[in-house]
């Protein structure tokens, strides 16, 4: 299928506005002077810095947006290496807290765009011989995030990803319309990590690439109603990702018109705070994966890599 010629105009409004918004409030996502790598709240900006760094990373990869947003997405990478200390922090994270897989995922996309810690690379290689990491209890979606992350660093997993896959909820293809909003934000990064966020979508087994296919155009309507639109662009993603991509304009038109003129994109339909920092604390995640998604549709339309 080839993806519509409105859905690629409005992708690539989307992933421009989305990238500068990033680049334009990065000050905003930094780690307080103070932290260390046993941080008390790894969401409160450790995650989101990460999230950067990812959108930023997936950006590069892609390469098909403008020069002018590949600096910015250059210089975002370089912004976040540094506040994790050219990646001594991530290092002493996983050093200190061996099971976590939240290290190794922060890794990888600073190693997809070149970014290398020596040291880091040692102890994960070491941490990934270790029986104790090998069983250690995640749920089904976060255990192929931590394989793909290691498929990215290069480390040998041996874990068949068809299998993982096979233990989440859309491995199950389960009815549905028994979907709430926590298990389709698992749906959707049970395909980024198979299809490592849209660049191998044929890692999407068929069975489960046609099941989303035929439910995702109703997923996309249930949370475009209720104006969730966090979700709905993950959502976007997931059908760039497909081995046919679902890209239908009026999904792609929607959040278009719903992003400020500075690339600010509302998580939901509650009013925008006018503070930067609150403005930035509530909508950063919503940014990042429409950055994401017009990166991923404008590759797919860009044809095989």
């Amino acid at each position: 299928m080839t993806i519509p010629e409105p859905v690629t105009r409005a992708a690539r409004s989307m992933a421009d506005r989305a990238l500068s918004w990033l680049h334009a409030n990065r000050a905003l996502g930094g780690l307080p002077p103070d932290t260390t790598e046993t941080m008390a709240d790894p969401d409160s900006v450790y995650k989101p810095l990460g999230e950067t760094t990812l959108a930023a990373s997936l950006v590069l990869r892609d390469g098909v947006v403008g020069p002018g947003r590949l600096v910015a997405a250059q210089s975002l990478m370089d912004f976040t290496w540094e506040q994790f200390r050219r990646g001594d922090m991530i290092y002493e994270r996983q050093l200190r807290h061996t099971l976590m897989t939240d290290p190794l995922e922060m890794y990888a996309p600073f190693v997809r765009c070149g970014y290398r810690h020596e040291g880091l690379d040692r102890l994960l290689a070491h941490r990934a011989r270790m029986r104790s990491v090998g069983h250690v209890e995640l749920l089904p979606n976060r255990r192929l995030a931590a394989a793909n992350a290691a498929r990215v660093v290069g480390l040998g997993h041996g874990e068949d990803m068809a299998d993982l896959a096979g233990a989440t909820w859309l491995g199950a293809r389960p009815e549905p319309w028994a979907i709430n909003w926590i298990t389709a934000y698992a749906m959707t990064h049970t395909v980024f990590h198979l299809t490592d966020w849209g660049a191998d979508p044929s890692g999407l087994p068929s069975e489960l690439a046609a099941y989303v296919r035929t439910w995702l155009p109703v997923w996309i309507d249930i949370w475009r109603e209720v104006g969730q639109w966090d979700l709905v662009a993950e959502l976007l993603i997931v059908g760039a990702s497909l081995p046919d991509p679902y890209c239908a304009p009026e999904d792609w038109e929607a959040i278009a018109e719903l992003q400020h003129e500075d690339g600010l994109v509302p998580r939901d339909s509650d009013p925008v705070d006018a503070d930067p920092q609150q403005r930035f604390t509530d909508h950063q995640h919503t940014v990042v994966v429409t950055a994401v998604a017009g990166s991923v549709a404008l590759a797919r339309a860009a044809g095989p890599r």
